[in-house]
């Protein structure tokens, strides 16, 4: 049984990696291709997402603190990307009908002109694997950065918990993996201007019908605080699905009365959730929509 569900798991991790992630998302974080309502051929699947945004944030990438001119630089380059619309063209990729495109991560070497960027490659679509190369909306912005620079590509791909911290001990230049602006991280890095806005989504077994009713945030939030510790949340390391339903004072998230397990990703989550160890999973809506695409596809 457990190399039955071994070999599932893996199925699965390969489908999500392979996941094209087409929707309505259009960049700017408003993912509505979700289930809101339940229908019948949502009740065949094994899992779906709730279409309704639970918290509003806002991207960015964290600089090191020492090098304020790539802060400025990576400020521009924003903007630029954002004016001549190549930020767009790369959301397409993942959210529309564009081909993604690979990039490959040159070594670490301190004689060349690199640039360093921090990353935790299991975010799709923000940043992902296939075979040795990286692919990811973040991954595709760090290449053209690093190619506007002037320097080699470095991706350094690491636990999310470690993004900032490697920033912030100086061993990368910049994280770049979905990261939300938030206080505490603000000790290791400094924050760009926003490129993305993201919000978090819950996801539920496919025959399930609790949350079908709910039109906003509120209406799900009302169900959560009905639930006590016998009911476990699965959530994303490190991130803001797990502030949200743990409670976090500085982004104003009362959290509830649950149990959160936390795993190294969303897919691992959701595997957990299909297997009945957990009730609910919380993770970012494009992740979200990628991930239960992918193992709805291998049902």
């Amino acid at each position: 049984m457990k190399k039955f569900l071994a070999m599932g798991l893996a199925v699965m991790m390969m489908a999500v990696t392979l996941c094209g992630c087409g929707g309505s998302d259009n960049g700017t974080g408003t993912n509505n291709s979700g289930s809101g309502s339940g229908s019948a051929a949502q009740g065949s699947q094994a899992v779906k997402v709730i279409g309704v945004d639970l918290t509003k944030e806002d991207y960015a990438f964290g600089v090191d603190k020492d090098q304020p001119e790539l802060l400025k630089a990576a400020n521009e380059f924003i903007k630029e990307i954002k004016d001549n619309g190549k930020f767009e063209v790369i959301c397409n990729k993942y959210f529309g009908d564009g081909e993604p495109t690979p990039v490959k991560s040159a070594k670490l070497d301190s004689s060349k002109d690199q640039l360093l960027v921090a990353t935790n490659a299991s975010f799709e679509p923000y940043e992902y694997m296939k075979g040795n190369d990286y692919l990811g909306i973040d991954m595709e912005v760090a290449a053209a950065f690093a190619e506007k620079l002037g320097k080699e590509l470095v991706i350094q791909n690491m636990e999310f918990d470690a993004v900032c911290l490697s920033v912030g001990q100086h061993k990368s230049d910049i994280a770049m993996a979905g990261l939300t602006i938030k206080e505490d991280r603000k000790k290791y890095v400094t924050f760009t201007d926003p490129y993305y806005n993201a919000s978090q989504r819950i996801i539920v077994k496919g025959d399930s019908t609790e949350f079908d009713s709910c039109k906003d945030a509120e209406s799900i939030e009302k169900i959560l605080k009905t639930k006590d510790k016998s009911v476990t949340i699965g959530v994303q390391n490190g991130t803001t699905g797990q502030f949200y339903c743990e409670g976090d004072e500085k982004m104003e998230f009362e959290g509830f009365n649950v149990t959160t397990t936390g795993y190294k990703n969303g897919s691992l989550a959701v595997q957990d959730l299909i297997n009945g160890n957990i009730d609910y999973v919380v993770i970012d809506s494009a992740p979200a929509k990628c991930i239960t695409d992918a193992i709805n596809k291998i049902q």
